[in-house]
């Protein structure tokens, strides 16, 4: 769902690990209407992208800790009005959605009901509503896949609504989107395993995860 023309513009880089969610990724927000580039030479963020041109600076979860922060002080001092996102998962699809909830105005007020699976929200007036659900299939680095799935695409009444997630949707590693209008809400259905998260490395020096291909979208020399 393509979001107003001045949120549109807005300029996104992700830095990430996976090369195939990386430009995954961009192919979303591009197709969303955003200027999106994404890369995982963390060593080279600083010279191949202007910090003070970027709106929505996009952390994935396997980047380093240490580049992470070193990162985002940098882009904060240079470009105090960037928007800092941190990726819920390896997913593509999810990490356009979460760059839209960022951007977009007026956020649906929703709740994901883990008793009913069910997500709920209230409409003031009717509109055009979108859910969307995310999964990770297999998480094993450098390159997760994932599925997804819309659970709903139609023009809702006024008032609540209860949407039940289909059972394909599992309990782990599960999120979605629920976008009213121009305005999107991402939610965790499932948490991340605790196996997955605590591969992310503390410290670029960390050697555990397997090598990946490199990928610098639109990468230019910094003014």
């Amino acid at each position: 769902m393509t979001t107003s023309s001045t949120v549109a513009r807005a300029r996104v880089l992700v830095v990430g690990r996976s090369p195939s969610v990386l430009e995954g990724a961009v192919e979303a927000l591009r197709a969303d209407g955003f200027d999106a580039d994404a890369t995982n030479q963390f060593g080279r963020v600083l010279d191949d992208y202007d910090a003070r041109a970027v709106d929505v600076l996009v952390f994935g979860g396997m980047v380093p800790a240490d580049a992470k922060e070193r990162l985002r002080d940098a882009f904060s001092d240079r470009n105090p009005k960037v928007t800092v996102v941190q990726g819920l998962a390896g997913i593509a699809g999810l990490i356009a959605a979460q760059v839209r909830a960022a951007t977009s105005p007026g956020a649906p007020a929703v709740v994901y009901d883990p008793d009913a699976r069910a997500v709920t929200f209230a409409l003031d007036t009717a509109a055009h509503v979108v859910v969307e659900a995310w999964w990770a299939v297999s998480m094993t680095p450098p390159e997760p896949t994932s599925a997804s799935l819309r659970v709903l695409d139609a023009r809702l009444e006024a008032g609540a609504h209860t949407v039940p997630l289909p059972d394909d949707v599992p309990s782990v590693a599960s999120f979605a989107a629920v976008m009213v209008g121009r305005s999107t809400a991402v939610l965790v259905v499932g948490p991340m395993p605790r196996a997955v998260t605590q591969l992310a490395p503390r410290t670029g020096a960390d050697s555990s995860l397997p090598p990946v291909r490199a990928v610098s979208t639109g990468a230019r020399v910094a003014d």
